[in-house]
């Protein structure tokens, strides 16, 4: 690698870990471009060599959870533990992740409200998403094929419900933690999804 993409590549992952600590501190909403750069000890237009609009940083951020969960669960896969045990895994990185880093998620529950999406297919593909529902369709797909997990409801559907624990649990007025409610909610929904054998 030469020096100058060395050099890009040291402003991008300054850019990355000044926005973590911009978001954590304000939440996205308030963190401004000028605010994540001054973190980043580079010039403001310089984002635009990078990213085009906060969104997009905060989505990049979130494939780096994606492919944390999506490597934890390769590893389980290998092992050949079955799909409940592999969606119980990414289903409880993800609320680690997320009640860790509060800032992601309104864009984490965005992804599932389709009212502010373009009507055209081909317009909507180009709308940055984090990753998550791929993930948890696939495990499911394979769980419904292997006859671990209920094939009379589609994978994409029961992939949505997992999607609302999140939603559900952010709105929770329950003293429970965050993270323990997700829990709760997945060992129910895990439940209601196994495959019953006779």
């Amino acid at each position: 690698m030469g020096r100058r993409e060395r050099k890009k590549m040291l402003s991008r992952q300054a850019i990355l870990d000044a926005a973590v600590v911009v978001f954590s501190k304000k939440g996205f909403r308030e963190a401004s471009i000028a605010d994540i750069m001054n973190g980043a000890d580079l010039g403001t237009g310089t984002f635009y060599n990078y990213f085009q609009s906060k969104e997009e940083l905060l989505v990049h951020l979130l494939g780096r959870l994606v492919a944390d969960v999506n490597k934890a669960v390769e590893e389980l896969r290998k092992d050949g533990r079955p799909a409940c045990e592999l969606l119980s895994v990414a289903c409880m990185l993800t609320a680690k992740f997320l009640d860790e880093n509060r800032y992601v998620l309104p864009l984490f529950l965005a992804a599932a409200d389709h009212s502010g999406m373009p009507e055209d297919a081909e317009e909507r593909k180009k709308v940055p998403t984090p990753g998550f529902k791929p993930l948890y369709e696939r495990i499911l797909r394979e769980g419904q094929e292997a006859g671990e997990v209920r094939d009379d409801v589609p994978a994409e559907l029961i992939t949505e419900m997992f999607h609302s624990i999140y939603q559900a649990t952010a709105f929770s007025k329950l003293s429970i933690s965050f993270q323990e409610n997700v829990a709760m909610k997945m060992r129910l929904l895990l439940d209601g999804i196994k495959k019953q054998t006779k």
